[in-house]
Order: C-alpha cells, then structure tokens, then sequence
C-alpha cells in the first residue's frame, strides 16, 4: 500500500517524498482514514511505529481543507509527556507541512522563559504542541484562547497519567470545545487510560498495533547476566570498544547514575554525554543538538530520553539499568532500528533485576536471549529458588503490616477498613506550586 492510496493531498505526499518514505506503516494505515473522517480515535501502539506521522498528516490535511477562523489561539493541540517529544512532534509537523500553506507551529514547554511563549499565545496558530504542566499554567491565567480549536491528540497518554498528570489533562480537556476531535494515543489502553478514553472520547475508532507487530524486527535484543555492578561497568566499556558501532544510548536509573557512567565512558576514549531531567532546558537542548549532530558518539540517559529521540545512526541502545515498567523497555529500544536501519539493545541483569527481566520478556512476549562475552565469566541466569517459610522477624513484620493496611504494602486503612490514599495520587489536587517544581526537576515540561 502508498501513501497516495490513504487518500493524501499532494503537498503532503511530495513532502513525505523528500523525507525519504516510501510505505505507510501499520497504525499509519489504520489511523489515517479514521482520523480523515473526522472520527475520535484511540489507537494502541508503540514507539517507532510512525504513530506520529499517523495523527499528524491526517491532522494537517483536516486543517488545510477548511478555512482558518478568525481570532488567535491554536486549531490543534497535540499533549505530550516530555519536553523532547513536544520538540520531536512539531519538528515531524514542520517537515510534514513544507509544502502547505503557510501554516504555523508553536512549542509551549516547561523550563523556558514565559515571555515568548504568552508573545505565542497572542497569535493565530495551526498546531500547538504542549506538555500540559505548562500549557495549564497559560490557560489558568487567561492565556489560551480555545474558540478556533478543532482538534486535541493525546499523545502517550500512558506516559502523561505515568507521570501524574491525570488531572492536568482532564481540566484541559473540561475546557476545550465539545465539539473537538480527540485523538489518543498510547502504549496500553488498560486500567485508567480505557476509564479516561470513556470520559474523553465519543464513539472512538479503537485500533491496536500488538507489541509483537509494533517491534522493529531488524532490532536485535540479548542480555548478559552479571554478579555485580563492577562487572556491568567492565562489561558495558568492553562492548563500546567494538568497531561495529555508531552511536549509542545507554539508559540508567537515576540522574546521578547517568552523570557519573558519561564521565567513566568519557574517560574510556569516547565522547559521551549524559541527558536527564536535573539539566536546565538548554543544556538539554544543547546535549541533544550535538548527539543528533553526531559530535556526541555515546548518551547516557535516564527515561526522560526514551520517547522524543529520533536519530537514525543510533546502532545500539544500553539498558545498563533496566526499567521499571516493559513499556519503558519497549520505548528504549525503539530508539535504534529506526528509518529501516538495523539495531542492537543490548541489556544487563544482576540477580536483582531478573524479576524486571522476566516481566518484559511477558509483556514483549518473546524471550530475549543470554549471551557471554569474550574475558568476562559466565554469569548464568539466576535459578528460581524455592521459597521457604519466612524467618520469625520477616513474619512478625508482614502481620504487622496487614494489621495496619488490611495487605502487605497497602494503604493505610482507618476503623472501618477504609483505605486513605494521598491527595496528590496521580496528579489530583497539584497546583502550579507543585507543577513548577517538577517542572524544575525536568520531570514533564
């Protein structure tokens, strides 16, 4: 199938063309038409499947075909998690609308001052791409004007409710006209993101791409078990000496973490970086700038990296830590393997993250494959131990618990068995307060 048979205007398959794409992908085949039509659309996909391009090119053509209405403000909002992926989505729209006319794009991020984005906000605009700790702090003090909008996409709306932003997206979407195309998209559409979707979308065309569809088959996946940290690091210099890579990205846990492997694979030979949410927005911006450049052969990233990166000579993706969710694994990977190019994710497992490895292997539903490496010994998998009765100390604590919560690790409960859960679970009561902080920790906007 082409781009031409999902019925596309000419200014968008001539510009499709000079990017160099040539067959629409599953979800793009899939979510075009549905989109077009001018359906509701929640559509269950990967990273690294085109699903930008899906919500986007039918999006610009929706917006082409009519006429603009007078006043300011934008006509489509697209929400995402993070301050990379806004930046990725509109350069995708900017590439995308080349041949269109004139239409006009715009960023509202956290970490960047205020000043430009209100000067923005003052202006007709065709797309708005936002992350929604910022654009709800705009649109609580009278700065988005809604009355031209015709359509919102939810981009990784896992990621956004992940990240606590449920009720931030919910009091944007309260004051968007109901007259709106929604579009969603994500990894999963379980548990609160199906109990969202109901709330958000009417009648929607459901679509879902499978993991197993969505992965990349040229990305090749395998795991070295290791007895400890030291053997890790030693591991992971090792396989960055081979010849056969290009770039890289290697994810860790923790902010620290990153800062400290990018100075030990600096010091290795290499130039590396290190990409996390503690950094200011244009030392992000800078950091990015040179990998996509190439002047920076290796980056070492926590998550915040993982969705917004799309850079076709990533050879190899790292998990020197591994996530703590399969989706994040998914969107790590997705990383390498992209514009029909091969890949590598190669991953590490001490005896304490098998648990973690397992839980991807269900989520993928393959199994990834153990490998040794020349002058290090073979560490095997761990083996399932058999679970014996728990020492007195460990019992006495775990009855003291169910006491307290009603189940090991539960919330606590009150005299009617009542559980009392935080105000702020999952975003709910965060005030701009809050928000400002984690926007100063990277964690959203």
């Amino acid at each position: 199938m082409s781009f031409a048979s999902l019925n596309l205007i000419p200014p968008l398959l001539s510009a499709l063309k000079a990017a160099g794409y040539e067959q629409p992908t599953p979800i793009q085949i899939a979510a075009i038409p549905a989109v077009l039509a001018g359906r509701d659309v929640m559509a269950c996909a990967q990273t690294g499947t085109g699903k930008t391009a899906a919500f986007l090119l039918p999006t610009l053509q929706r917006l082409e075909a009519r006429r603009a209405p007078a006043g300011r403000g934008p006509r489509a909002l697209v929400l995402t998690p993070t301050r990379e992926l806004a930046t990725q989505v509109r350069d995708a729209a900017s590439v995308y609308a080349k041949e269109l006319h004139h239409v006009r794009l715009g960023t509202i991020v956290g970490g960047v001052p205020y000043p430009p984005q209100q000067k923005l906000l003052m202006r007709p605009l065709d797309v708005l791409v936002a992350t929604p700790g910022r654009f709800l702090d705009h649109m609580e003090r009278g700065r988005i004007d809604f009355t031209r909008l015709e359509v919102v996409i939810l981009d990784e709306a896992d990621r956004m409710l992940d990240m606590g932003f449920l009720a931030d997206v919910e009091r944007i979407m309260a004051a968007t006209p109901a007259t709106r195309q929604t579009v969603m998209f994500s990894a999963t559409f379980e548990g609160r993101i199906a109990t969202l979707a109901g709330r958000l979308l009417k009648d929607p065309e459901r679509i879902r791409i499978a993991p197993t569809e969505a992965q990349n088959a040229k990305i090749v996946q395998h795991v070295h078990y290791v007895s400890d940290i030291a053997q890790k690091k030693a591991m992971l210099m090792a396989l960055l000496k081979e010849g056969a890579m290009g770039q890289a990205i290697v994810f860790t846990g923790t902010k620290h973490g990153a800062d400290r492997l990018a100075t030990a694979i600096g010091q290795n030979g290499h130039t590396a970086a290190a990409l996390h949410g503690d950094m200011r927005q244009g030392a992000r911006n800078r950091t990015l700038a040179q990998f996509r450049a190439g002047a920076v052969q290796v980056l070492v990233a926590t998550d915040v990296a993982a969705r917004g990166i799309d850079v076709a000579a990533i050879s190899h993706v790292f998990n020197y830590d591994l996530p703590r969710s399969a989706e994040d694994y998914v969107h790590r990977i997705g990383r390498t393997g992209r514009a029909g190019q091969s890949g590598l994710a190669v991953s590490f497992a001490t005896r304490a993250e098998h648990g973690a490895l397992k839980r991807i292997e269900r989520f993928t539903g393959q199994p990834i494959a153990a490998r040794g490496l020349t002058g290090f010994p073979v560490t095997e998998p761990p083996a399932h131990e058999a679970k014996g009765p728990a020492p007195a100390g460990r019992r006495m604590a775990r009855s003291r618990d169910r006491n307290r919560t009603g189940r090991p690790g539960g919330p606590a409960r009150d005299g009617r068995g009542l559980a009392h859960r935080s105000p702020h679970r999952d975003g709910e009561g965060r005030g701009p307060a809050a928000r400002a902080r984690l926007e100063s920790a990277g964690g959203e906007s």
